[in-house]
């Protein structure tokens, strides 16, 4: 794994560098919330989605049927991203920093990143969030409050990445998590020859609907789309 440190202070990352490091096939983290350096992380193996990979299981489906949660996109996306990086009883401390945050609240003001909220009873439960460029999402970070609301969110943007015709979704690193809807881990070089290809599509994050709530004939998992 490469590490590239950069520990500037209250830094703003230029777009363009971030943007350009994306497409290189590096990703920033920090090692601590409180610190103000961040990492270009390039793994030597690298966990992707690919669409006709996905497994959903029954009792998921099942659950779907009576629209446990409504879904949103894109509507609180700075809640998510804070929700992401809490620490909790069971998480000490997070690699989501103020650095961090500021690369990506500037790239969702600019259209390259994007969220998915997930609601119970008006609230927000679970959502994630990451990175569109070309034909690539690039998955940053989820999180879940009551039990499968991160699932839902995982369930809808894979449908709508593929109704936007993306290739697939980078998720960094895999685990077991991850593994079980079909995630797959591939070589560093592998996925930058996916990537380069990718790259220079015109994928339409906004196909399957634009920001907003979702209505139920649009909800996760009722269309079959995946």
């Amino acid at each position: 794994m490469l590490k590239n440190k950069l520990n500037f202070p209250n830094y703003r990352i230029p777009l363009d560098t971030v943007l350009q490091a994306y497409k290189d096939g590096l990703f920033p983290m920090a090692e601590t919330a409180e610190s103000n350096e961040i990492y270009w992380v390039e793994p030597k193996k690298r966990g992707v989605f690919f669409f006709d990979k996905i497994r959903v299981p029954k009792k998921l489906k099942k659950i779907a049927k009576s629209n446990p949660f409504e879904i949103s996109v894109d509507l609180q996306f700075n809640e998510v991203i804070e929700n992401c990086s809490k620490l909790t009883s069971t998480r000490k401390d997070t690699w989501i920093n103020n650095t961090i945050k500021l690369i990506y609240l500037e790239l969702f003001e600019k259209g390259f990143a994007h969220s998915v909220e997930c609601y119970l009873d008006k609230k927000l439960v679970g959502g994630l969030y990451g990175v569109s460029i070309g034909g690539v999402f690039f998955g940053e970070s989820m999180f879940s409050f009551v039990s499968n609301a991160s699932k839902f969110a995982l369930f809808h943007l894979i449908e709508r990445l593929k109704v936007g015709k993306y290739d697939f979704i980078d998720t960094q690193f895999i685990n077991d998590h991850l593994s079980q809807f079909g995630a797959i881990e591939i070589t560093n070089n592998s996925f930058k020859r996916l990537l380069a290809s990718s790259l220079r599509k015109n994928s339409n994050f906004y196909k399957y609907n634009p920001k907003g709530f979702i209505s139920n004939k649009l909800f996760p998992l009722n269309n079959k789309i995946i």
